[in-house]
């Protein structure tokens, strides 16, 4: 039962997929749509039964479908994995996906290829699924390039934009980048243990008296590459700002739901790897605590409100990677659950508001919402509570512990975490007050047809900003129903102590101050001052440099793109027509010797039986002289 019941959590939505792929178009629009959303919808279901299953199955459930791979003594089957982390990945991936597939029937519904659109939703969730139940590395890897694929397909849905064909393309060659790293730390910790499952890997290091730490650590940071590519960790992060071009459910579903959580899962599921790397924990910390200050910069400037989204779920990783760099998976894995909550939200909201303004993404060209679009703006201020760290909502909690942790183990990446965490708070509010405040600055057309969204997409959103509400509920201080549930995961957490100090509470109140000072100053010169960012145009100084993100693409295209194709230029002119040359050298060498020889193809039979008497007389030579 157990094993129909995951083939059901894996495949619906393939089948998905497939029914869309074959008989979308014929279906119609709604149709497409509510299959896709009951595909994804029916792996919740299962997903919820696993969950519930798991009280009596503490251990998760192992599900082997078939031998793989045999080779020697090195063995990989095709299997799956349901424990408590797969359980709870499952949980927000198939839960969120439903929701955003729901939305999608109505924000998608103008569209000629909203069959194709839903096809690739569900193609996404079914690899995304594949990668979190996978019961080793070489499985995981299968829905780790589909994923990759999928978002190729998603970014650059719109095709005939050729903005958004570059940006498909930058996000499926950095993640490659970051996938070769992955590989190679695959390769060499299948060469050291002769297993890809993780429960063979970690009773085989549990058992080792002799492990090689130089190949490991190798290993380790290989991995963490493939992570930094999937989750957008510098230098490999320039890709998901850039995935804003897809339309608004593809990037909620990337950043909440699916692929950029990826990285997050891998480590915390080889926590027993990592936990023997120090140097490599360290440096995780480091990345992720440096990742979390840039794209907090960045985003302080951003006008197109899908960008200061972006940056802030790249601000938001980094600081998942400061837990998973200090040993606190749990916590970390709290920050995603809680992320995806609120993310989604705001993504979706950001959607509803471009939905009523016709295509307009620029802050500057909005305003005045609040009293149009009341929905839209109640649940994105609750999701905006809860990522800028406001008390009770879910962010207070999972982002507290993170900063709780950063300062017990290293005070000066608690320091940059906190300083994100500030600048998190101010842009966020900033783009809540020049998208909703003040006077409405668009066209007087947009204006006239201002209007709430409809149910299918304002239904998610109410959905999603409870579940940021309340969210934080899962590990309360002191009582931590999420530590509790992912000891069999990480067993350290049966012996932790979770209690709240002095020092605690002083933490937590820098922190919810910090956070408030940030709101505050987005307030005193978003509301009071009634400010309105410049043109680009106008922008200088050290704000055009965060305006223009650092200049890092522009350094990447002119220390790797440029090279490369002025490589891939000279192959072309150079080697290539050489190369040409020889060819075509052999084929008109070719070509003159049969045009030569066909000369003798005359029809002439005398001619022929005097070769043929020639080559009879040549032969009989040959015989009487041997």
């Amino acid at each position: 039962m157990n094993t129909n019941i995951a083939l059901v959590l894996v495949l619906a939505p393939f089948l998905g997929f497939l029914i869309n792929v074959f008989f979308g178009k014929s279906l119609g629009k709604t149709v497409s749509g509510i299959v896709g959303t009951l595909a994804v919808f029916i792996s919740f279901i299962a997903a919820c039964f696993f969950f519930g299953a798991n009280a009596a199955q503490p251990n998760g459930f192992r599900i082997s479908l078939f031998d793989w791979i045999q080779i020697s003594n090195f063995k990989v089957d095709f299997g799956f994995l349901l424990d408590q982390l797969s359980i709870l990945w499952l949980l927000f991936v198939t839960g969120i996906g439903s929701l955003i597939h729901l939305y999608s029937i109505s924000y998608m519904h103008e569209d000629d290829n909203m069959h194709k659109f839903f096809a690739y939703l569900n193609l996404f969730v079914f690899f995304m699924i594949t990668l979190v139940v996978g019961s080793n590395l070489l499985v995981m890897f299968i829905g780790w390039e589909g994923v990759g694929l999928c978002s190729y397909l998603l970014i650059g849905f719109w095709y005939k934009n050729q903005e958004y064909n570059d940006a498909a393309k930058k996000a499926f060659i950095m993640n490659r980048i970051g996938d070769l790293g992955l590989l190679i730390g695959i390769f060499i910790v299948g060469n050291l243990f002769s297993t890809l499952d993780y429960t063979s890997l970690k009773t085989a290091i549990a058992g080792a008296t002799n492990l090689d730490l130089y190949w490991l650590t190798v290993a380790g940071f290989a991995l963490f590459i493939g992570a930094c590519g999937k989750s957008a960790q510098i230098p490999l992060y320039t890709w998901l700002p850039d995935a804003m071009a897809g339309p608004t459910p593809v990037s909620a579903l990337i950043h909440a739901a699916t692929m950029v959580t990826a990285g997050i899962f891998m480590i915390t599921r080889l926590n027993f790897v990592f936990d023997l790397l120090p140097e490599v924990q360290h440096v995780i910390a480091i990345v992720g605590a440096a990742t979390a200050l840039v794209a907090a910069t960045i985003g302080l400037v951003q006008n197109d409100i899908k960008k200061v989204l972006a940056y802030s779920t790249v601000s938001q990783l980094g600081l998942m990677f400061l837990a998973l760099g200090l040993g606190a998976y749990e916590v970390a894995v709290f920050h995603v659950i809680t992320h995806a909550f609120f993310k989604a939200c705001l993504f979706l909201g950001s959607g509803s508001v471009i939905h009523a303004l016709h295509g307009e993404q620029d802050m500057r060209n909005m305003g005045g919402l609040k009293k149009a679009m009341p929905i839209t703006f109640v649940t994105m201020l609750i999701a905006s509570l809860a990522i800028s760290g406001v008390p009770l909502f879910s962010g207070f909690f999972s982002k507290d512990e993170i900063l709780l942790v950063a300062f017990h183990h290293n005070i000066p990446l608690w320091v940059l975490a906190s300083i994100a965490s500030i600048m998190t708070a101010f842009y966020m509010f900033r783009l809540m007050f020049l998208t909703f405040y003040k006077e409405f600055r668009g066209t007087a057309e947009q204006k006239h047809h201002l209007h709430e969204s409809p149910a299918l997409i304002t239904a998610p959103l109410v959905i999603l900003a409870i579940l940021a509400t309340v969210g934080g509920v899962i590990s309360l201080p002191g009582n931590s129903w999420l530590n509790h549930y992912l000891i069999p995961i990480l067993p350290k957490l049966a012996t932790a102590e979770h209690h709240l100090g002095t020092t605690e509470y002083i933490l937590m109140a820098i922190a919810v101050v910090g956070g408030l000072v940030g709101i505050g100053i987005a307030y005193s010169k978003y509301i009071k001052q009634n400010s309105v960012p410049t043109s680009d145009e106008s922008i200088t100084g050290f704000a055009k440099v965060l305006y223009n993100k650092y200049y890092v693409d522009e350094g990447y295209d002119l220390l790797f793109v440029k090279p490369i194709n002025v490589l891939s230029r000279f192959f072309r002119d150079t080697v290539e027509t050489g190369l040409s040359a020889i060819v075509f050298g052999f084929g008109k060498v070719t070509n003159e010797i049969s045009y030569q020889g066909k000369k003798i193809q005359s029809g002439s039979i005398g001619l022929y039986l005097f070769v043929f008497v020639l080559g009879l007389c040549a032969i009989v030579s040959y015989l009487f002289l041997v």
